[in-house]
């Protein structure tokens, strides 16, 4: 291959060009560069600024030829980068003057080097991902090393806040992650008896019914599954969809030891009511207000307060007061908590 370059570079100067490039871009491959490898070489090869940019995680990489990270500026050529019929980013030189005569094929073989790339750790626009490597993001026990490689392999960047989302239901994951993260990337995977969603932004208003959703905070990936199971323990049928930094000193509920939630009278009173009386309890206590309960539940006020008196007895709290019904929420929200 050399050897023909050789002779196609004293016959034809542009020719030669062109088999160097295709060369220089297989050996690329072959060595199985990453993608910051791939612009970096690129620039070089090209004696300009080159970048790379991925739709589905935003992600942005500009070198300079000298071999630094360079902010980003005008492209003088652009190339788009197709995965599957799909476009799932661009990659573009910078040059001051005139594009060069091989530019447009040094960009059409990064583009496709960078493809490759996308394609050998997982295609970069589909949604659900290999269970393994959500697991090894959010455990508490990965190492940061394992940890920044697999969210390479899924496609977000080690440096970007992720969100974890838990949920339940019968829809397909992939379905809801679009639905929740249009314009971005979003990774999923079944774990044990829920699915798990990894994204940089989450759209919770977009959840489809019959979905129940704990939205952990955005930070570090282990820590925001921890809160995205405790938030999926306070969902209920009226509040299907909860985030963790709604929860504030509620969430300490969920650290309470069983043992002494079961020795405590008021759970175990709420342990012992209809589901109707249940549905009553909790609408008046996420209200505060007789009225407005009876509007949710489509009953008389009058009828809502004998069922809530006759509810206050059994429990053995005035929901009238104050302390009484902060009383009955604490130990509805913690019989639910406990009940799952």
């Amino acid at each position: 291959m050399e050897a023909l370059a050789q002779r196609l570079s004293q016959l034809d100067a542009e020719a030669g060009g062109a088999m160097r490039v295709v060369m220089f871009y297989d050996t690329l491959m072959r060595r199985r560069v990453d993608l910051p490898a791939l612009a970096r070489a690129s620039a070089n090869l090209a004696e300009c600024v080159a970048g790379v940019r991925l739709h589905g995680s935003g992600r942005v990489i500009c070198m300079g030829s000298d071999g630094r990270a360079a902010p980003e500026g005008s492209a003088s050529t652009t190339t788009a980068i197709i995965l599957d019929e799909e476009e799932v980013g661009v990659v573009w030189l910078e040059r001051s003057g005139e594009p060069g005569p091989l530019d447009d094929l040094v960009l059409e073989r990064l583009a496709i080097a960078v493809a490759a790339v996308l394609e050998r750790y997982g295609p970069a626009r589909t949604t659900m991902a290999d269970p393994a490597l959500i697991e090894l993001v959010i455990s508490s026990g990965s190492e940061e090393a394992a940890r920044a490689r697999a969210l390479r392999l899924l496609g977000f960047s080690a440096d970007l806040p992720l969100r974890v989302i838990a949920v339940r239901t019968s829809l397909p994951l992939d379905r809801i992650g679009g639905l929740i993260c249009p314009a971005h990337l979003v990774k999923a995977a079944p774990l044990a008896d829920v699915g798990v969603l990894l994204a940089t932004t989450v759209d919770a208003q977009r959840f489809p019914e019959d979905v129940r959703a704990g939205i952990g905070a955005a930070g570090c990936p282990s820590r925001s599954w921890r809160q995205a199971r405790t938030a999926l323990r306070f969902t209920s049928t009226r509040e299907p969809v909860v985030s963790y930094s709604d929860l504030g000193a509620l969430a300490l509920l969920a650290e309470l030891p069983p043992e002494l939630v079961r020795e405590n009278s008021d759970v175990a009173a709420v342990a012992q009511l209809s589901p109707e009386d249940v549905e009553t309890l909790e609408v008046y206590c996420a209200n505060g207000s007789l009225r407005r309960a009876a509007e949710l539940l489509h009953l008389h006020h009058s009828s809502v307060a004998r069922r809530l008196d006759q509810i206050g007895k059994a429990v053995g709290v005035d929901l009238t007061a104050p302390t009484g019904l902060l009383r009955a929420r604490l130990a509805l929200t913690t019989w639910r908590l406990f009940t799952r």
